[in-house]
C-alpha cells in the first residue's frame, strides 16, 4: 500500500470472518496500518457488500490517514436474498456489535478506538448500534447519503460524535438528515456537499466525503490518543 506520497506503507490486510452467532460467519477484510490508533468499520446500505465500490475508496483513504478498516458484509449471502433482512435496521445493528465486540477481543484491534462509517441503511444501523445500552461505545460516526430516520426511535441516546454527509441535490435524504440532525444530543456535524446526488457519483463530490471522513475519523480516534497525521 501506498500513502499519499507515494511512499510504501506497513499494513496487515487480511480476509476475516466475525462469527456472529452458532454456525453463522461473516466475510470481511481488516487492514490495520502501523502504529494505528483507531479503526472504522464499514456498514454498506442496502443492496451493498464489502465490496462497494465507494466504501473501498473510503476505506483506503482512511488507511492512508494511518486508520484501521474492517469492511464486512453484514448478512449472509443467503440473509441478504431476502428483503426484509436487508431493511431489519434492528438485525444489521446487531451485526456491527458483534463486530465491535470481535475488535475489541481480538489482540490487534482491541486498544483501538472505534468508529462507525454507514451508507444509507448502514447508517441507520450505526445510529442504532450506537445507541444501544450496556455496550461499549463507539468513538464516532460519519454517515454517507444516510437514512438517520430509520434510527428515529433512538437518535436522542447516541452519544459518540456524528457527522451527517449529504449531497446538495439530494433533496429528500437532506431533509431526513436536518431533521435527524435537530433530534441528535451528542456532538453533531451536517455537512452538505454542492452538486452531489445520492451516490457522489458527480466529479469530486466523493473526494470531498473522503475529505470531510477521514478529517472527522482523525479528530475523534487518533487525535484523541495523541497520534499524528501520517
Amino acid at each position: 500500500m501506498l500513502d499519499e506520497e507515494g511512499t510504501a506503507m506497513e499494513t496487515d490486510d487480511r480476509p476475516v470472518e466475525v462469527r456472529v452467532s452458532a454456525g453463522v460467519a461473516l466475510q470481511g477484510s481488516l487492514s490495520i496500518p502501523a502504529g494505528s490508533h483507531g479503526i472504522v468499520v464499514f456498514a454498506h446500505g442496502s443492496g451493498s457488500s464489502r465490496f462497494s465500490p465507494r466504501n473501498v475508496r473510503v476505506a483506503e483513504s482512511l488507511r492512508r490517514r494511518g486508520l484501521g478498516t474492517l469492511l464486512f458484509d453484514l448478512l449472509t449471502e443467503e440473509e441478504a436474498a431476502d428483503r426484509r433482512r436487508v431493511f431489519d435496521i434492528s438485525l444489521l445493528a446487531e451485526r456491527l456489535l458483534q463486530a465491535r465486540r470481535w475488535l475489541a477481543e481480538s489482540e490487534p484491534t482491541r486498544p483501538l478506538r472505534i468508529g462507525y462509517f454507514g451508507a444509507s441503511t448502514g447508517a441507520a444501523a450505526a445510529l442504532v448500534a450506537a445507541a444501544a445500552p450496556r455496550e461499549p461505545e463507539v468513538d464516532a460516526i460519519v454517515s454517507r447519503g444516510g437514512r438517520p430516520d430509520l434510527a428515529h426511535p433512538v437518535l436522542a441516546q447516541v452519544r459518540a460524535p456524528t457527522l451527517l454527509i449529504v449531497g446538495g441535490e439530494d433533496d429528500v435524504v437532506l431533509d431526513l438528515n436536518r431533521s435527524a440532525l435537530a433530534e441528535l444530543a451528542c456532538e453533531k456535524r451536517l455537512a452538505i456537499v454542492p452538486g452531489a446526488t445520492h451516490l457522489f457519483e458527480e466529479p469530486g463530490t466523493l473526494e470531498e466525503v473522503m475529505s470531510l471522513a477521514g478529517e472527522w475519523f482523525w479528530d475523534h480516534l487518533a487525535a484523541a490518543q495523541g497520534g499524528s497525521p501520517a
